[in-house]
């Protein structure tokens, strides 16, 4: 059974900076492109960032470009986000998830997603 566990989340102060991973199990990583997806109360899901399976190209969302960057370790099976200059409207929980392709990702078309890990931004 695929598992994508992800950790990292937490409460942090705006401006702060946080780190997310993710790793999947029984799972061929590197078959898959990764992303890194957000919802938080009362608001749509929203995309924030993809990389392809050999972290060739990487996508983001308008909101969190300059300030997110994803990466992958396809050897460990991990996937990161680190997050700097943190605002509160970045506060929701973070869904790591694997799909087809980052077109795939981005419409929200994944094989597999995990439990998410709630990131906190407080002013």
């Amino acid at each position: 059974q695929v598992k994508v566990v992800e950790s990292g989340g937490g409460l942090v102060q705006a401006g702060g900076s946080l780190r997310l991973s993710c790793t999947a199990s029984v799972l061929t990583f590197d078959d898959y492109a990764m992303g890194w997806f957000r919802q938080a109360p009362g608001k749509e899901r929203e995309g924030v960032a993809c990389i392809t399976w050999n972290g060739g190209s990487t996508y983001y969302g308008d909101s969190v470009k300059g300030r997110f960057a994803i990466s992958r370790d396809n050897a460990k099976n991990t996937l990161y986000l680190q997050m700097n200059s943190l605002k509160p409207d970045d506060t929701a929980m973070y869904y790591c998830a694997a799909a087809f392709s980052c077109v795939a990702a981005r419409a929200f078309n994944y094989y597999y997603v995990g439990q998410g890990t709630q990131v906190t931004v407080s002013s």
